[in-house]
């Protein structure tokens, strides 16, 4: 029973030793031009994203305005998560134990996703892969996309790790 408990905080410490930090972000674009979308739609998917991530989401707002995608400067094109320390070591946990096993047709992930500095992109079409989001409650469906960032900017000693630790990495 001991050792049981001393193998799973190392494993913890080694996640914790091993990555910077998860960054969630959630792209809402489309989901902007609703009616009552500040009112409405950005509470629920701010719902939504905090049950998933831990934390409340930072509202993201145009830097400038782009006509040819009818965007304006400070229009909320997102919402963003950082997650460090224990919220990211427990994130990451539940990424690959729970999360990852409930993707339909998954195959694992593709190790192209790991660029140069060894930070891995992953992203999922909607977010009922996660446990904690319920369809009947989730009115609005989002993608959002995960960066996780080692803290050895190393890509191949990055998927050694990412192996060692559990993710799913296709050969």
């Amino acid at each position: 029973m001991k050792q049981e408990t001393t193998h799973k905080t190392d494993y913890k410490k080694e996640i914790s030793d091993f990555l910077e930090k998860i960054v969630v972000n959630v792209g809402i674009g489309r989901l902007s031009q609703q009616p009552n979308f500040e009112e409405k739609i950005l509470p629920q998917v701010s719902r939504d994203m905090a049950l998933l991530s831990g934390q409340k989401p930072q509202v993201r707002r145009a830097r400038k305005s782009i006509a040819g995608f009818k965007l304006r400067q400070g229009q909320i094109v997102g919402l963003r998560a950082t997650l460090r320390g224990r919220k990211m070591v427990d994130f990451f946990e539940r990424l690959i134990k729970i999360v990852l096993p409930r993707v339909r047709d998954f195959r694992g992930l593709d190790s192209k996703a790991v660029d140069a500095g060894g930070a891995f992109n992953i992203s999922f079409k909607e977010q009922f892969v996660f446990p904690e989001i319920e369809p009947e409650e989730s009115l609005f469906i989002f993608s959002l996309g995960l960066n996780i960032v080692p803290q050895k900017k190393n890509r191949e000693a990055a998927i050694e790790t990412y192996r060692r630790l559990g993710v799913p990495l296709k050969k």
